[in-house]
């Protein structure tokens, strides 16, 4: 470490029948390039697990205090990169690997219905659509573990969390594109931080 600014990048553990979950993959790929001199990258495996995806997220938060967290997901059939703006509370019904889902369905009771990041991710999605990636903006991600993530993130890290669902299938899935592919959209994500008039 060497005392820049911290940015934390998840991805998720086993899961059905991703063994090695492709989002874990990528979040290892970005460890090996980085985000340049001044930011210290930490990455996290968090199991498909409500309970313990809230443990690892509010420990990140509480003793990383990171200046962005990245949560990485699969998008099952997808062959694409969705970027998902927006975090849902409620609704939670699908069990998760350990036959386990949330008694009130919620994420964090009492909490506002929906939480949308501080970055523009529509923004984001149009620059990367323009150069011809395969990046498109959602509003839905999903109401599973990823979702569950990314509200609870955007909760406790005062909305400067991002939530990219990576494919599973077509080319985009290999390395080589993927994790240059994902470098540069969590770099557009950071310098929109630094000058939030980027998103316009």
């Amino acid at each position: 470490m060497n005392g820049g600014e911290v940015v934390v990048v998840t991805g998720f553990g086993p899961f059905r029948q991703f063994l090695v979950n492709p989002s874990w993959k990528a979040a290892q790929g970005l460890k090996l390039v980085g985000f340049g001199e001044r930011t210290d990258i930490y990455i996290r495996e968090v199991p498909v697990s409500y309970v313990k995806t809230q443990q690892v997220i509010a420990e990140i938060w509480q003793t990383l205090h990171p200046k962005f967290a990245v949560h990485l997901g699969v998008a099952r059939g997808s062959s694409v990169v969705f970027l998902e703006q927006t975090g849902k509370n409620s609704g939670y019904r699908d069990k998760d690997v350990c036959g386990f889902c949330p008694e009130s369905q919620c994420c964090v009771e009492g909490g506002p219905e929906k939480l949308d990041s501080v970055v523009n991710m529509r923004a984001v999605a149009k620059e990367f659509k323009q150069a011809g990636t395969g990046v498109i903006y959602s509003r839905d991600a999903g109401r599973y573990l990823c979702d569950f993530a990314y509200y609870f993130s955007l909760y406790h890290g005062q909305r400067r969390a991002a939530l990219i669902h990576v494919p599973s299938s077509g080319s985009l899935t290999s390395a080589d594109r993927l994790v240059p592919l994902l470098q540069s959209l969590i770099q557009t994500m950071l310098d929109q931080l630094e000058d939030p008039s980027e998103t316009a």
